[in-house]
């Protein structure tokens, strides 16, 4: 047990969570990306990467937003994702735990590139 979730939900600063796409998906992607900046007008959209970038394996954008959204925002993707595959995880400092232990799949789970917090 790392010490983030020792500690309780108040160790997590804020959320994110990762739309992952390809090319056959792309369209379905960028109508969700402007579906969830409209319904959540709080949330900071990131950018559209239509390249693996981080520790993401395929092409994908962030959705970052505070804790008190993460249940109307997960449970909104839950319903409205389209058959794209959300990864959603916290920050809570430790990069490497929030992206390998602290994890939340909707859809299918994808094996992610965690070299990137070697330090």
């Amino acid at each position: 047990m790392t010490d983030a979730a020792a500690a309780g939900p108040e160790a997590i600063e804020s959320w994110h969570a990762h739309v992952y796409f390809d090319a056959e998906t792309a369209a379905t992607a960028r109508a969700l990306y402007d579906r969830v900046k409209a319904a959540f007008p709080a949330a900071e959209m990131g950018r559209f990467h239509e390249r693996p970038v981080g520790p993401h394996p395929m092409g994908s954008y962030q959705i970052a937003f505070t804790p008190d959204l993460l249940a109307p925002v997960l449970s909104w993707l839950a319903l409205n994702r389209g058959g794209l595959d959300v990864f959603v995880h916290p920050n809570t400092g430790d990069g490497l735990a929030d992206h390998r232990d602290h994890v939340v799949f909707l859809g299918k789970s994808y094996p992610l590139n965690l070299s990137i917090f070697d330090s």
